[in-house]
């Protein structure tokens, strides 16, 4: 099992970036990890996801959100330029066995959550 902790949400305003964290431990399996956001009384929907060779990001933050890893520090990063209100959300990380394919964000694939951030874009 993975244990996930994210970290770096804050208050920005509208067209500032924000670099959300996700520290990983407890597992040297293959997995993919995915950023997920949800706002209040919507669906959770997924952002990003970043595997050993695919990256996918959702058609809402193309060009503006990256997704980057750091084995060696265990941890995945989400930059999120360019920043909208429709953005604010509490942003989850989230880890699967396999890669990032056409159903990465069906939350049910998912075994292992960190307990979210909480990113404001207001201003």
């Amino acid at each position: 099992q993975l244990q996930l902790v994210e970290s770096g949400g804050g208050l920005v305003q509208p067209g500032g970036s924000l670099r959300l964290s996700c520290e990983t431990s407890g597992s040297t399996l293959p997995y993919s990890i995915t950023w997920f956001r949800q706002a209040p009384g919507k669906e959770r929907e997924g952002v990003s996801c970043i595997s050993h060779y695919v990256i996918r990001h959702a058609e809402s933050v193309k060009g503006r959100f990256t997704i980057t890893r750091n084995n060696a520090e265990n941890t995945v990063f989400l930059q999120m330029n360019n920043l909208r209100p429709e953005d604010t959300a509490t942003y989850y990380c989230a880890a699967r066995r396999g890669s990032c394919s056409d159903d990465f964000h069906e939350t049910s694939t998912y075994s292992d959550w960190g307990q979210g951030t909480q990113v404001t874009v207001s201003s």
